[in-house]
């Protein structure tokens, strides 16, 4: 119950009040149910108080989220602004009265309460003053509504309780908000974890190598992420390109915006131009709705286009476009968007011979190769190999909620294979391998009965399943395989194609139907040495 502190007196027109109360009290819950601004809100309760009410000097004080101290965050306009940060310590005062007895405080004459500490500096001495408990989780109290109602003396006791059940309406306001924003810092805090572990999963630590090939790799990743510059990543399938872009990406400054993924081979042509850049409603037979693209989904971010030297020549100017610009139309669609995108392009393509043939535009070329990096392929890294097996024998591990560990002989066999198929081929074997070991440890016949043993390096001497040869000893030369191997990699059936002709390049064109120009290129960006006789 409220302490009042007024006289008895005459009986007002208490039914006009109430009428009064009840129109002030619907529209003040119409503003706090409007929005959730609670400065916003809190003034146009003032407002309303003081306009319909005539309450004067109003002001709303709550609890830091740090502590128990109370400071003012809304004031009605009448008080002319605050002089500054104004708060209350716990008991301080009328304020600090209220929070600590949970009570409403009517005073009928702010000059008798020799408590009353003046803070705002705009309080009448000679008008009653009434302060309301805002309660919050569990019947705390976070906070106070205060005024200075009309002086009706009659009619405080009244008033009192109107202000209480206008500070009710405001605790379920606070309470709604504090949770709000107990969730969004929980959302925030998830988030950042979210972000920490993916910078964490596809950070440099993720792609393992110490060979000066991969060195490089790694350098150049480190000094572009820093940068806006379009990089096209080279390489066989199979050799991580994916991871490089990711790499790049979330080491960025753009790490915390969106990274959007698009495999160009996967997709028709029609379906492309719409997943790129998305289309408008009733663009196409079973467009119902508007569908942004992944260039609008990127804006601000990093989109990464896989196997682009797969799309289409028509589709290659709308590209050409949309990276020399930054700008394009949804399919349907006549407004132009300009978006904020870096683009990473991936491919296994040549597409120096495509474009030397003429299937790939060279203004395009030139726009995605600005900067340039190849990822190696196994064969060319294979002191990797030890390494890269422990650290997918203890990522398979995890995936299969078991302990797993490699030993040194399934290490020797895993050297001595071609890995056609590069790092994906070398997970998969590992994967086949762990589920053919009961113990946990994958050994020599663990991986024999993965099947790896079907593409071992053919050596004087290696008969399957006889021991592997020792670290120390060097890997034989692989023969000449058939051209038309499908296994082969490219790099793969161009050195075998020179080896039959004798590293005669005009000869070793023609075996694999291209001309001595394709081949040139092949040669050069496949980093191939040509033996001289």
């Amino acid at each position: 119950m409220p302490i009042d502190r007024s006289p008895r007196g005459a009986a007002p027109d208490r039914g006009a009040l109430i009428e009064t109360e009840l129109e002030i009290l619907f529209a003040v819950s119409r503003v706090l149910s409007r929005s959730l601004n609670p400065p916003e809100t809190f003034a146009e309760v003032l407002d309303l108080l003081h306009d319909q009410g005539g309450y004067a000097h109003g002001f709303i004080a709550l609890k830091d989220d740090s502590g128990d101290e109370l400071s003012v965050r809304a004031a009605h306009r009448d008080i002319g602004g605050l002089p500054g940060p104004v708060r209350y310590k716990p008991g301080e005062g009328m304020v600090g009265a209220i929070v600590a007895s949970g009570e409403t405080v009517l005073l009928p004459r702010i000059a008798d309460e020799p408590g009353f500490l003046h803070r705002l500096k705009v309080f009448d001495p000679e008008l009653p003053f009434i302060g309301a408990p805002i309660r919050g989780e569990g019947d705390e109290v976070v906070g106070v509504l205060a005024a200075q109602p009309p002086p009706e003396r009659a009619l405080l006791g009244e008033r009192s309780r109107f202000m209480e059940m206008i500070a009710n309406v405001i605790s379920q306001t606070v309470r709604l908000n504090r949770r709000i924003q107990e969730e969004k810092q929980e959302i925030k805090d998830e988030r950042d974890t979210l972000r920490r572990r993916v910078r964490g999963q596809h950070g440099f630590d993720t792609i393992v190598g110490h060979t000066p090939v991969m060195r490089q790799v790694f350098e150049q990743v480190r000094l572009v992420s820093k940068w806006n510059t379009t990089v096209l990543i080279r390489g066989e399938s199979g050799t991580g390109k994916e991871l490089i872009a990711n790499a790049i990406h979330y080491n960025s400054p753009r790490a915390s915006a969106p990274f959007i993924k698009l495999n160009c081979a996967a997709l028709p042509e029609n379906l492309l131009e719409s997943e790129m850049f998305g289309h408008e409603k009733g663009a196409f037979t079973g467009a119902q709705a508007q569908r942004k693209g992944r260039f609008e989904l990127a804006d601000g971010g990093t989109l990464f286009l896989d196997e682009i030297g797969e799309i289409s020549g028509l589709f290659q100017s709308k590209l050409l476009r949309v990276l020399q610009e930054g700008e394009f139309e949804r399919v349907g669609g006549a407004e132009t968007l300009k978006v904020d995108v870096r683009v990473i392009a991936a491919t296994n393509r040549d597409l120096e011979g495509a474009v030397a043939e003429g299937s790939f535009r060279e203004d395009l070329y030139y726009r995605l190769n600005v900067m340039p990096i190849r990822t190696p392929p196994l064969r060319e890294r294979a002191e990797d190999i030890p390494d890269l097996a422990r650290f997918m024998v203890e990522k398979i591990s995890r995936a299969q909620r078991r302990d797993l560990s490699i030993d040194d002989d399934a290490i020797r066999l895993l050297l001595r294979h071609r890995w056609p198929g590069n790092v994906r081929e070398l997970e998969n074997s590992l994967e086949r391998a762990a589920i053919m070991s009961e113990t946990g440890t994958i050994d020599e016949r663990a991986v024999i009965l993965a099947g790896l043993q079907d593409r071992m390096i053919a050596s004087p001497g290696f008969e399957p399943p006889s021991p592997p040869q020792p670290f120390g000893r060097s890997l034989p030369d692989v023969p000449s395989p058939a051209l038309d191997d499908p296994d082969l990699s490219e790099r793969e059936r161009v050195i075998a194609a020179l080896e039959r002709a004798g590293w005669v390049q005009a000869k070793a064109a023609r075996l694999l139907n291209m001309t001595p120009r394709q081949i040139a290129y092949r040669i050069q960006t496949l980093g191939i040495d040509v033996k001289q006789f």
